[in-house]
């Protein structure tokens, strides 16, 4: 056997490595002294490294599974620190879609992609190893298609390759401004002609992204307030021979369920089970006011809820109800949203510190110190997306990081607490290495700070 510790690791490429940091968590469970072993981009084993391996000592480092930001709107970037201040007499999500609107309006493909490269760069620094890209962008300013109509779904993705994380483009389809309302001039970039269109569409992009075995599609119709019933029924149905993943935005807002109540008598939930809308591979995103019928209804066809409690207290939307919905059986996954902060981890600790707050208790979720929160930022992700893995057990994907046990926010971490303060206590400064499919990335925020800086300038001045 080799044996280089992490500082003289050069990456000489060998069929086997054997990882072998202080601490690891994998399938749950923190070990100590315990080998990741990975072959080919997949972990072989977890325990004593094979006979031949290339061991990797990892000494004063932890190694846990990679974040997953299931609900991602990268161009969003742009406009973060943009919209912290009052417009008018009552700022809310309505109010603050409008300042989304004008940054969406300006972007070409270059600043979209110097703007994704940026987004997606922070998030690999912050220990994301896959990002559901929920992409609405499809059309020039003026409305008409690209040359190519996935111009700018391909344009992001390869913002998140280039960068080096696992991508699911999940291509939105979006109709109209909304139930007997007028056309939205500032939604003219998402909105295309027909179902047939956005799924015409959709096949190309997944055929294009086919030679990259790491950037994946799956469908999106935006919401019910969005999408007409029969595209979502064209959508789901489609999706579901593809054995797509199907993702939508479900009842985040009070006035989306007025709509939904106004158009089709019922929620956002009950709609899309009338619909055949509500399977295994359905995640609904934010999910914030749901009644004890619409988690019945996602329990019956086991869709997912992907919270974003960033975003979701960012404009005022609500508290996911991870308790209720938990225990009703509906797996949960986090997503960045609006990329207002990038740190998985701290929309975990959200979701239970919200419920606090809602309760007036403690750990209202993670009675198992940390573990469920920090498996839902993680293999809850994967789920939701489609993919394998997410919680390093032998046959997943090798998509880790390795974060510094000296760091202050975690200094004194053993095998009883790290679970925890992974979730609770974790700094992005104690992230000091981050692989995808067993290669280890270039956390390199800086290189893509120029080209940001160069679009926000255009965007802004």
């Amino acid at each position: 056997m080799a044996f280089f510790d992490d500082a003289g690791y050069t990456a000489r490429a060998m069929a086997t490595r054997a990882y072998v940091p202080d601490l690891l968590l994998s399938g749950g469970s923190v070990l100590q002294g315990a080998a990741l072993v990975v072959t080919d981009g997949t972990v072989e084993s977890v325990g004593t490294p094979p006979p031949g391996a290339q061991v990797i000592r990892l000494a004063g480092r932890a190694i846990a599974p990679g974040l997953v930001s299931a609900h991602s709107h990268a161009f969003q970037r742009a406009i973060r620190g943009r919209t912290e201040h009052r417009t008018q007499g009552r700022d809310d999500f309505w109010s603050w879609r409008e300042a989304m609107y004008a940054a969406a309006g300006r972007l070409s493909p270059d600043d979209l992609y110097a703007v994704s490269r940026m987004c997606f760069a922070e998030m690999a620094a912050s220990g994301i190893t896959a990002v559901g890209e929920f992409h609405y962008l499809h059309r020039d300013p003026d409305g008409r298609p690209y040359a190519d109509p996935n111009e700018l779904g391909r344009t992001v993705a390869r913002a998140a390759r280039d960068v080096g994380l696992r991508v699911v483009l999940l291509r939105v389809a979006y109709a109209r401004a909304g139930f007997e309302m007028a056309d939205n001039p500032r939604q003219r970039r998402f909105i295309e002609g027909s179902p047939d269109e956005y799924l015409r569409n959709l096949h190309a992009l997944s055929k294009a992204l086919s030679p990259d075995p790491l950037a994946t599609v799956g469908a999106a119709p935006h919401s019910v307030r969005a999408c007409p019933a029969h595209w979502i029924e064209a959508i789901a149905h489609d999706s579901s021979r593809e054995k797509w993943p199907l993702h939508l935005h479900v009842s985040e807002q009070p006035g989306e369920i007025a709509q939904c109540r106004k158009e089709h008598g019922t929620t956002p939930p009950l709609l899309l089970e009338r619909l055949s809308a509500l399977t295994e591979r359905t995640c609904a995103v934010h999910a914030v006011h749901l009644d004890e019928a619409d988690i019945a209804a996602l329990a019956r066809g086991r869709a997912s809820v992907c919270a974003c409690p960033t975003t979701e207290r960012s404009l005022g939307d609500g508290v996911v109800r991870a308790d209720r919905l938990l225990a009703a059986g509906v797996p949960l996954s986090l997503g960045t949203d609006s990329n207002v902060q990038l740190s998985i981890l701290e929309d975990a600790r959200e979701l239970e510190y919200h419920l606090r707050l809602v309760e007036l208790r403690r750990a209202v979720l993670d009675h198992a110190g940390g573990a469920l929160l920090y498996g839902i930022a993680s293999e809850g992700g994967m789920r939701s997306l489609g993919l394998p893995g997410g919680a390093l057990r032998p046959g997943d994907p090798a998509d880790f990081i390795a974060v510094d046990l000296d760091d202050a926010s975690i200094a004194g971490a053993g095998a009883d607490d790290l679970a925890a303060l992974l979730v609770f206590s974790l700094e992005r400064t104690a992230i000091r290495a981050v692989w995808v499919a067993g290669e280890p990335l270039t956390l390199d925020t800086q290189g893509a700070v120029a080209p940001f800086r160069a679009a926000m300038r255009r965007l802004w001045s």
